[in-house]
């Protein structure tokens, strides 16, 4: 196990004018999981690649237990990585495809056995030890890659999409065990996707890429909630977040914001109260945050905005409802429970919760707040 810090990490490709990791920074403590998380193209790949030694770094240091690495070859940096391809033997058997690798660096033929066994029953592929892998699923081919990753007991784990060829139904157990496995053994990870739900799911910690650089670096949830700018709110969250360019208003002492039919006054204190200075902001609130009608306690949390329904998704344990707001025509999505009923065409009245509330600055897409407090000072709103 090894702490990996990686200080103002860059990379540029030959023949291109852009970078492609830009001034990454990023430590990951001793045995923590920690998620890459962008859209294609965002460089988290490329900063795998640079630890691992798979790619030369065009600046930057990157270090394992303070040791810099930069100049290490691959094969000396004792990372074991897994690939989005499986990168099987066709010809060997589940135990010779594991057993390789220890085999060719020397490892005696008994602790060979002794790894790949252990590690075969730990991910349940002790049946299959002498098939090769055209017998197996999708999923128990995975499984043999990470196996042969975990026979190695290297100092740190490398992901780059593993899950990404398995259907929704293998994703959702192979995750579930791939994460079961670090945790118990407590080797420090690092973990590639673009898939969001594996980002929440599986990591201590997530590190949010676009255009090369970390965009936002925080415990899931932490990350989710309080987004540090437009691109993170609006990445995180399936459906993502509704965010609608709105005007700031002031009028006998008192400043609000639009939304929809409605126009919603700014706490008094708190961050959201930057707001004043600004002329439009972005105003962002996730679909779970619009509610139907609403208990009495909660009343003074939430603000109703009229709405017609444009369309309808009942999804089983939830309901997606596509609306426009009254008076601006702006369309949002709100997430409600599946008892809701409501019908293609209905004006109905929404509940939207005002602790729940981001403002965005409109120019750097920033985060002003996230979230409204009723400590903060919230009024009522007016129409």
């Amino acid at each position: 196990m090894a702490e990996l810090t990686i200080e103002h990490l860059s990379k540029r490709y030959p023949n291109s004018s852009d970078f492609a990791v830009d001034d990454v920074s990023l430590s990951v403590p001793d045995g923590e999981f920690m998620v890459l998380l962008g859209p294609s193209g965002c460089g988290k790949s490329s900063v795998l690649r640079m630890v691992a030694g798979l790619e030369p770094i065009s600046s930057g240091t990157i270090a394992v237990d303070g040791r810099i690495v930069n100049d290490v070859p691959a094969k000396n940096r004792d990372i074991a990585m897994v690939f989005q391809s499986y990168a099987l033997y066709p010809h060997m058997t589940v135990y010779r495809n594991m057993a390789f690798g220890l085999l060719r660096r020397g490892i005696s033929s008994a602790e060979t056995k002794r790894r790949v066994d252990l590690a075969a029953e730990s991910l349940g592929l002790t049946p299959y030890l002498n098939r090769r892998p055209n017998a197996l699923s999708g999923g128990q081919r995975q499984r043999v890659a990470l196996g042969r990753a975990i026979v190695r007991e290297p100092k740190i784990f490398l992901f780059d999409e593993p899950l990404s060829n398995l259907d929704a139904a293998l994703r959702v157990t192979t995750r579930n065990q791939l994460t079961r496995q670090q945790r118990d053994m407590g080797i420090t990870t690092v973990y590639v996707t673009h898939d969001q739900v594996e980002a929440m799911t599986m990591g201590h910690r997530v590190c949010i890429m676009n255009g090369g650089k970390v965009i936002q670096v925080g415990v899931p949830l932490e990350v989710y909630r309080k987004p540090a700018d437009i691109f993170v709110a609006k990445f995180l969250g399936s459906p993502p977040m509704n965010v609608l360019e709105t005007e700031i208003s002031s009028e006998g002492g008192r400043t609000t914001v639009r939304l929809g039919n409605v126009n919603i006054p700014l706490p008094a204190r708190g961050p959201a109260s930057l707001a004043v200075s600004q002329k439009r902001v972005w105003l962002g609130v996730r679909p779970e945050d619009i509610h139907g009608p609403v208990p009495a306690d909660m009343a003074e949390h939430v603000v109703s905005v009229e709405a017609k329904v444009l369309s309808v998704e009942p999804l089983g344990a939830e309901t997606l409802l596509f609306l426009a707001l009254a008076g601006t025509g702006q369309e949002v999505t709100a997430r409600i429970g599946r008892e809701a009923r409501a019908s293609v065409g209905e004006a109905i009245t929404v509940s939207v919760d005002l602790r729940a509330l981001h403002l965005f600055d409109i120019g750097t897409g920033r985060a002003i707040s996230n979230g409204w407090s009723s400590e903060a000072g919230i009024g009522g709103a007016a129409g």
